[in-house]
């Protein structure tokens, strides 16, 4: 295990204090316009967004992508992984390292996570891309994936050990521990209703592949509840910003760089 430090610079990022943690994370790119805050999800890291980043800086986007506890560069923390936690932790990060409201842009339960901000902190968020995230079990179908590390499978644990091993600073031998606990959250969390959204009006942009992990009908239902949102529907599955970056990345930028009218007139 290394200790790290706020202001220490590794991999081109650098750890600052949030809240109770400290944790990695990258930034770049001009401040013209609103932030954007990529946010990603479980087994997951910054690495994660690697066919969006330089797109996105090359748009003139300003990029913040921070790691949570326990993921990527950022060091583990007692205790489980629970959403709220991590709603409370990113909330601290919008307050006080982006310190303006931002465009969130999360994938699988980092969208889950982007919501909960948007609806607890409206203040914070100017727009939310919400990317292959579910609100709670009925809205996901089965999946290989899930049901690989649900089981423990030896193949896919090496391959996420993989990456864990080579940016940690907790060590190898903590993988484990970061594994279980990911599995429990993955098991039992989210289980919000959409119904729960039903106020939240910060522009939205709701991406689904169309045969993704999440389900079709609740996508469509969470458009529909969200007041100012829209559904887009692209082929691929579950990994749409990795498979499709040529739909995904331009999709995105059109979405944060203008609204379309909610009434369109003619004559």
């Amino acid at each position: 295990m290394r200790q790290v430090h706020a202001g220490e610079r590794v991999d081109g990022g650098v750890y600052v204090d949030i809240a109770d943690a400290t944790i990695w994370h990258f930034t770049a790119g001009e401040s013209y316009g609103p932030p954007m805050v990529l946010l990603h999800g479980l087994f997951a890291s910054a690495s994660t967004w690697g066919t969006q980043i330089p797109a996105f800086l090359d748009a003139g986007q300003q990029v913040f992508v921070p790691e949570r506890p326990g993921h990527g560069h950022s060091p583990d923390l007692p205790g489980e992984f629970h959403l709220d936690r991590i709603v409370a932790r990113t909330i601290v990060y919008l307050e006080t390292v982006v310190r303006r409201p931002a465009n969130l842009v999360g994938w699988a339960d980092g969208g889950t996570v982007a919501l909960l901000v948007a609806r607890d902190r409206p203040d914070l968020v100017h727009r939310l891309v919400f990317v292959g995230g579910y609100l709670n079990r009925a809205g996901r179908m089965a999946d290989e994936f899930i049901s690989r590390v649900s089981r423990r499978d030896p193949v896919t644990m090496d391959y996420l050990r993989i990456y864990y091993d080579t940016t940690s600073p907790d060590g190898p031998e903590h993988f484990e521990t970061v594994f279980d606990k990911a599995v429990r959250m993955l098991a039992a969390e989210p289980e919000c209703e959409v119904s729960e959204f039903t106020h939240v009006e910060v522009p939205t942009l709701v991406v689904v592949g169309d045969r993704g992990l999440v389900r079709l009908e609740h996508a469509l239902e969470l458009s529909r509840t969200l007041p100012a949102a829209r559904l887009a529907v692209i082929p691929g599955t579950h990994i749409l910003p990795v498979e499709s970056p040529e739909l995904f990345n331009p999709l995105v930028l059109s979405f944060l760089a203008a609204d379309p009218p909610s009434v369109w007139e003619f004559g």
